[in-house]
């Protein structure tokens, strides 16, 4: 426990809790800190002004990082027949219908994303309760239900992020690796940002980004100064 918090300590070493950094140094300052022995996660956070408890305040959507996020990701697909092999051949890592719904509603799952063709949404659909809290329940407006299956999975594979806001109103996910470079990081965090400024709900009042942090896997969080982000309008502390 000793080694652990030394650890935590000399990585908070010049970081000053309570002040608000530039993009550019942020991203710097988080790759300095990441020096575990594995390559870190970058992680995003983003407090926004909004009651997810109202239906129109829900914020949630996808976006493609354009400099992937450095984790592999294992999809799968529901589909028949001739959809079933584009998603083969796309590179999905389980493909089904029935069988496969079946295996999931024993409990096994092997995946970290789920695409389905509409045919197959009345059997997915029985398999919300499973899904649906673990948030992997196709979605039309993620893209996940579609019959376009090939171009589904490869947007996953290719470092697609999906997000959905917390209770709390926050919006978390990782968005790269330490080893990516400081460039890579920031076009990825712009990206995140710009994705999260479009899913801007019709019911929210107010300012609507409020704050967003950067860390990694074990590092502590970085403050991000938005106030000279041209894709964060109306941000306050």
């Amino acid at each position: 426990m000793a080694k652990k918090t030394k650890r935590r300590g000399l990585m908070g070493t010049g970081l000053d809790r309570g002040q608000q950094y530039g993009l550019s140094e942020a991203v710097k300052m988080v790759k300095e800190r990441a020096t575990s022995k594995f390559d870190e996660t970058i992680e995003i956070a983003l407090n926004l002004g909004i009651d997810p408890r109202h239906s129109d305040q829900m914020v949630r959507g996808a976006v493609s990082m354009p400099n992937g996020t450095g984790k592999s990701v294992s999809v799968a697909v529901f589909a028949k027949d001739a959809k079933a092999e584009e998603a083969k051949a796309a590179g999905a890592d389980i493909v089904g219908a029935d069988d496969l719904a079946e295996t999931v509603s024993k409990g096994e799952i092997a995946f970290d994303r789920c695409v389905a063709t509409p045919d197959m949404m009345s059997v997915v659909g029985k398999l919300g309760k499973i899904l649906g809290p673990r948030g992997l329940m196709p979605n039309p407006k993620l893209g996940t239900v579609t019959n376009d299956v090939a171009a589904a999975v490869k947007a996953v594979k290719g470092g697609q992020v999906a997000f959905r806001v917390e209770k709390a109103g926050i919006v978390h996910a990782g968005i790269g690796k330490a080893s990516f470079s400081e460039n890579a990081l920031t076009e990825n965090v712009l990206a995140f940002i710009s994705a999260i400024n479009n899913a801007k709900p019709n019911g929210a009042k107010g300012t609507f980004l409020k704050r967003v942090t950067l860390s990694s896997t074990m590092g502590a969080g970085v403050k991000i100064d938005t106030s000279n982000l041209a894709l964060s309008r109306g941000v306050s502390d």
